[in-house]
């Protein structure tokens, strides 16, 4: 079983389970948006669990928005892939290059990414995002995994074009809003293990649609030139970690998007997010 957000009036948690779509307000006396559930799921997955059937909704007849808007902090980890560092005729760094993004910046697949008017060339970035479950502090790599509730498909933006003026500008190009969608589901750890035994071999594809067609990046977390385990072990060792707050692991590939276009983040058997693109009028 898996949590999200769904507008059910307002913004409303839920499970995500075989059996369709269950607020949890409907499955016992849990209180608070999803992020506050983080803490709670075990108690929650068990309700679901002994939920009557007519609790749950079918999936298609809901609509899924941000899981939530509110973590403390969003990691973006830039070049973790040595074939993306190529494409910015970049190399890997040995540390990782590393950027916080505000809140500000998140938007949910029920609402369009936005390309600002300071920006010709803007990209989107598929990425497998961890969830932070328990607060992380100087914890080892060997124990880091311990401290992520799980799993997200993310789309971080870029003004590629912006960052080409001067590297330093690294947190205004990242920075402009819906620039961070996250979502639809979040995927508990011990569901990620149970399929893949660990999270190497997830795959990981940035697909932009355009006009009947697809262009596509495609690669695996084994790649990585910093695994998750490290990259958490790493951000814990300079500040606190805390519930809810992500670390997005980096692209396989940045695609340029256009106005009309359909942006996704593809990561099998973990969740599809998909998303249109509108330009912003100056």
């Amino acid at each position: 079983m898996r949590l999200a957000t769904i507008i059910d009036g307002h913004p409303t948690p839920a499970v995500v389970g075989p059996r369709g779509v269950a607020p949890v307000g409907e499955l016992g006396d849990f209180a608070g948006e999803t992020m506050a559930l983080l803490a709670h799921w075990p108690a929650v997955e068990q309700a679901a669990e002994r939920a009557p059937e007519s609790v749950w909704r079918p999936r298609e007849s809901v609509t899924f928005t941000v899981p939530y808007r509110r973590p403390r902090k969003i990691w973006g980890i830039g070049l973790n892939y040595a074939d993306h560092a190529a494409d910015l005729s970049e190399k890997a760094p040995d540390q990782p290059a590393s950027f916080i993004k505000g809140d500000h910046t998140i938007a949910g697949p029920d609402s369009p990414i936005v390309i600002p008017w300071q920006s010709e060339r803007t990209t989107a970035e598929a990425e497998l995002g961890l969830v932070i479950g328990r607060e992380a502090r100087d914890v080892s790599e060997a124990d880091a995994l311990d401290y992520v509730w799980g799993v997200t498909p993310i789309l971080d933006q870029t003004a590629e074009d912006i960052l080409r003026l001067n590297p330093r500008f690294l947190t205004r190009c990242k920075n402009f809003e819906t620039f961070f969608v996250f979502g639809p589901e979040l995927v508990p750890m011990s569901e990620v293990l149970d399929t893949f035994g660990s999270l190497a071999d997830i795959e990981v594809t940035t697909i932009v649609e355009r006009d009947g067609r697809q262009e596509r990046r495609t690669n695996v977390v084994a790649n990585m030139t910093h695994s998750p385990a490290s990259l958490v072990a790493f951000h814990s060792q300079m500040m606190p970690l805390f519930p809810g707050d992500i670390i997005s692991t980096g692209t396989p590939g940045a695609i340029v998007i256009a106005d009309g276009d359909v942006a996704r983040a593809d990561i099998p058997g973990i969740g599809q997010l998909r998303t249109s693109v509108v330009a912003q009028a100056r």
